[in-house]
């Protein structure tokens, strides 16, 4: 069985703002790519705000995508947005933007975490860390630092 992949996206600024556009970059690239996800996050508030950037972080893009409140979308391939209830069809890739353990058993493919470089979003993401290498998942790091990416991988 194989297990699924985690790739961190670590950025500089402490920005909330940033960390949100940047996780809707992913999630549309994720999208083009010809894969859906789900966008997990803490709260309704979390979501909704995921969810309005996701119609204007940038002009011409679009992702289809909705509030996930126990109602599976009319169309396969539309991004949900929630809380910890995902479903099995949406379970393949999880973009993380909550503090809480996604799903790490198939269906799960790819975990992507987006932390900012607050010390309270490092925190939370040092521990889910430690909660995937005790998994035994490979995980790979993207760091920005001064506007380049650096990239580590951790095997176990």
């Amino acid at each position: 069985m194989r297990r699924p992949e985690v790739v961190f996206y670590v950025l500089a600024s402490t920005s909330q703002p940033e960390r949100q556009d940047f996780a809707c970059k992913l999630i549309e690239k994720i999208y083009r790519s010809g894969q859906f996800c789900y966008v997990l996050t803490d709260h309704d508030q979390q979501a909704s705000e995921i969810d309005k950037l996701l119609w204007t972080f940038r002009a011409g893009s679009f992702v289809p995508h909705q509030l996930y409140r126990g109602q599976l979308p009319t169309y396969q391939n539309t991004v949900l947005i929630g809380g910890g209830n995902i479903p099995e069809n949406w379970q393949k890739v999880i973009v993380n933007l909550s503090t809480h353990f996604p799903p790490t058993v198939a269906p799960t493919e790819r975990i992507v975490e987006i932390l900012d470089n607050s010390e309270e979003c490092k925190q939370a993401g040092r521990q889910r860390y430690r909660h995937y290498l005790e998994a035994g998942l490979e995980i790979t790091t993207h760091k920005n630092e001064g506007g380049i990416w650096l990239e580590t991988r951790t095997q176990r």
